[in-house]
C-alpha cells in the first residue's frame, strides 16, 4: 500500500469508526458485530503503526495513551458549573414556579430529564476537536481531566458537525449497575475493598493519573447541556442538536406544559427508578425556554430556571445479627 493509498485508508478508517461509535452510544443500534467493529480498529492502528505521521490527535486510536500525570493542572471555566436547588415535593416545586413568576410575570413551559447519579464535566471543544475536560470543582476552577475522559468511547473526540470556534458541552460520566456489580465481584475475588457505589467508582477513575488505567473501567456519559457554540432557543432543541453533535443524552426526556403535567411524570419515574440500567436520584426541571432561563438569573450557586427533584431514599429492612462491644485504651465501650 502506498503512502497516498494508506491516506485515503486512515480517513475512512476514522470516519466509519465513529460512525459506528455514534449509532452505538447515541442510537442504541448496531450496523455491524463488535468484532467487525475490532477489526476496523485494529487495521488503523496497524496503518497508523506503519505511517506514524498520519496518527492525528481525534483518531479512535489515540482514546488511551500518554504517560501517567503527576497532577492535575486547574481549568477555569467559561461559565460558572452551577449547583442546582433541591425539590423534595411537588408543593416545592410550585413554590419554586411561585417565586420565578414574580421575577417573570408570565407561564412557562418545562424540559424533564433524568438525573443521573454520577460526576459532572465540561468538554470543550475547538474547530470541531475535543481538547479539554474538566471536573466541576468549585464551579468556577475544575481539574483537568482531558487525558481520562478521552478514553470513554461514548465522548467524540471529533463533534459529527465541524462547528469553527470553540463549543462546550456539559454533561455526566456514570457506569451501568450491572458493571459495577461486576466491577465489585473482580474485586472479591481479589480479596480487595469493595467500592461502595457506582458514583465512588466514576469520582476516582476519573482523577486516577494513570489513563491506562481509567480505560479498563467501563464509564460511560450522558450528555445534558451546551453552554458555547449553540444557538438553540429551547432545552428541547438543545438536546436535539447535541444528538447531531455526536453525543448520548438521557432517555426519556419530556417538554411538559404544566407542574401538574410534571407531577404525574414524577409519579411514573419513580416507579421505573430502580428498572433503569444505572442509578437516577431524580428528576431536572427545566425552563424550556433558554432566552427565559437565562433573564431569571441565578441565585447564590444555583439558577433560577433549573431545579433537581430529588426521590425518596431507597429503604429496606435489615436485620442486625451481632453487637461487638469494643473496649477502648481509656475503657470506652463502642458497639460495633
Amino acid at each position: 500500500m502506498t503512502k497516498t493509498e494508506a491516506t485515503a485508508r486512515v480517513t475512512k478508517l476514522k470516519k466509519e469508526i465513529n460512525h459506528h461509535r455514534y449509532l452505538y452510544h447515541v442510537k442504541d443500534t448496531q450496523e455491524i458485530s463488535d468484532a467487525a467493529l475490532d477489526s476496523l480498529k485494529r487495521e488503523l492502528d496497524t496503518l497508523e503503526l506503519e505511517y506514524p505521521d498520519l496518527v492525528t490527535s481525534d483518531s479512535p486510536t489515540q482514546r488511551v495513551g500518554g504517560e501517567p500525570l503527576a497532577e492535575f493542572s486547574k481549568v477555569r471555566h467559561r461559565t460558572r458549573m452551577l449547583s442546582l436547588q433541591d425539590a423534595f415535593s411537588v408543593e416545592d416545586l410550585m413554590n419554586w414556579e411561585t417565586r420565578n413568576k414574580k421575577v417573570v410575570a408570565q407561564d412557562f413551559s418545562y424540559f424533564v430529564e433524568l438525573k443521573i447519579d454520577g460526576v459532572a464535566v465540561a468538554l470543550q471543544y475547538q474547530d470541531g476537536v475535543l481538547v479539554r475536560a474538566a471536573t466541576r470543582g468549585d464551579g468556577s476552577v475544575g481539574e483537568d481531566v482531558t487525558h481520562n475522559i478521552r478514553t470513554i468511547d461514548a465522548i467524540p473526540l471529533t463533534l459529527r458537525e465541524k462547528i469553527p470556534g470553540p463549543v462546550e458541552v456539559r454533561g455526566e460520566v456514570y457506569m451501568l449497575k450491572k458493571e459495577f456489580d461486576a466491577l465489585n465481584k473482580e474485586q472479591g475475588k481479589k480479596q480487595a475493598k469493595l467500592y461502595a457505589n457506582p458514583r465512588n467508582v466514576v469520582a476516582g477513575s476519573i482523577r486516577q493519573l494513570d489513563p491506562s488505567q481509567v480505560a479498563s473501567r467501563p464509564l460511560r456519559f450522558f450528555a445534558w447541556e451546551i453552554t458555547a457554540g449553540d444557538g438553540s432557543t429551547t432545552r428541547a432543541a438543545e438536546y436535539k442538536a447535541l444528538q447531531d453533535l455526536g453525543f448520548p443524552v438521557p432517555p426519556d426526556a419530556a417538554k411538559l406544559a404544566t407542574i401538574k403535567d410534571v407531577a404525574k411524570l414524577i409519579d411514573g419515574e419513580e416507579k421505573k427508578r430502580l428498572k433503569r440500567p444505572f442509578l437516577v436520584d431524580g428528576l431536572v426541571l427545566k425552563i424550556d425556554d433558554l432566552a427565559l432561563s437565562e433573564r431569571l438569573g441565578v441565585v447564590g450557586k444555583a439558577p433560577r430556571g433549573s431545579i433537581a427533584f430529588k426521590f425518596a431514599a431507597e429503604e429496606a429492612t435489615t436485620v442486625v445479627e451481632d453487637i461487638v462491644v469494643q473496649v477502648g485504651r481509656t475503657g470506652t465501650l463502642t458497639p460495633v
